[in-house]
């Protein structure tokens, strides 16, 4: 009797193609804080569920000493990550901490928090850190704030034959997961260096929107028969020009799609990779505060103004 063979084919992964490359742009926040914003305060759609990218990285304490003193959040997740100095935080729930190199604090704002961000320099006087916020879905906007703060040493790092390494803070990846948990859009929250002149290939789950933020060396990002990277927006090039790398402080957003890759350049390439599951809900968004609603927003806004706006357990 003749056995019938059976071939079981992988499904044809597709990689993701770049849909935009964007520079990140000088800007002023808090008490004069100089920062590079990579998105946010505009349509944010394409990056659903996150809403705001700030690189706050400078080695003049003049242009960030003064810091993000006492501000409210409500509807949100502020997730800041440090590479250089520290960030001393307080908040009105009494507590208060800091956060040096290699640091993150997730802070889930909830229903409503006040807090303070104090950034201070290394021995040299520099400072170097991400902020980026994640939008909570209407049935958790008025949740319980909460904190998960992890130290360097708690977050894994995986390297690969290559050299690649990853430093992985929220998400699973390459059978390791990372220390912060209980995050609504699921999100993966990477640190991603590739050594000089090395290809990588990053498994990026289909459902997800993902975007790359570059920060250290430069690369070309896209499919596997030509890395390309889109020229920024508004500049035009012909199809037989050379498109230009990704280098320091570029934002990269992908389109859809389970795996992306990444040339490394001469120098290599150090990068965020962040991807999350989009909530698709309408969004009310005014400064630190991000609801569903106008009414919603008006409210939060008259209760800050009552002295009402931070709620009491089971309020």
């Amino acid at each position: 009797m003749e056995h019938a063979t059976l071939w079981y084919r992988r499904p044809k992964l597709s990689i993701r193609p770049v849909k935009r490359l964007i520079k990140s742009k000088p800007t002023l926040e808090g008490a004069g804080v100089h920062l590079r914003r990579a998105f946010g305060f505009g349509n944010t759609s394409d990056f659903d569920p996150f809403l705001l990218l700030d690189d706050f990285r400078n080695d003049v304490p003049d242009d960030y000493l003064a810091g993000f003193p006492w501000h409210p959040h409500r509807g949100i997740e502020t997730i800041t990550y440090v590479l250089a100095g520290t960030v001393d935080h307080g908040d009105s729930m009494g507590n208060q901490g800091s956060i040096a190199a290699g640091d993150v604090q997730w802070m889930t704002a909830g229903r409503g928090i006040i807090h303070q961000e104090m950034p201070k320099g290394d021995q040299s006087g520099r400072m170097h850190g991400f902020q980026l916020w994640a939008n909570l879905p209407s049935a958790l906007k008025m949740t319980a704030p909460r904190y998960q703060e992890v130290k360097a040493a708690e977050i894994p790092l995986v390297t690969d034959d290559d050299g690649t390494g990853v430093r992985i803070v929220c998400g699973s990846f390459w059978g390791k997961r990372g220390p912060v948990d209980g995050i609504a859009a699921d999100p993966m929250y990477l640190d991603v260096s590739v050594p000089p002149g090395k290809r990588k290939v990053l498994p990026v789950e289909t459902t997800r929107h993902a975007f790359a933020y570059v920060f250290a060396g430069d690369g070309k990002f896209g499919n596997a028969s030509g890395p390309l990277a889109v020229p920024t927006e508004g500049v035009g090039w012909l199809d037989t020009a050379p498109p230009p790398d990704a280098d320091n402080r570029s934002l990269v957003l992908f389109d859809q799609g389970d795996e992306l890759t990444v040339q490394a350049g001469e120098e290599g390439i150090r990068f965020l990779l962040v991807s999350g599951k989009p909530i698709e809900e309408p969004v009310a968004w005014y400064g630190p505060i991000v609801m569903n609603t106008q009414d919603q927003l008006r409210k939060a806004f008259d209760e800050l103004e009552q002295g009402t706006f931070l709620k009491a357990a089971g309020a």
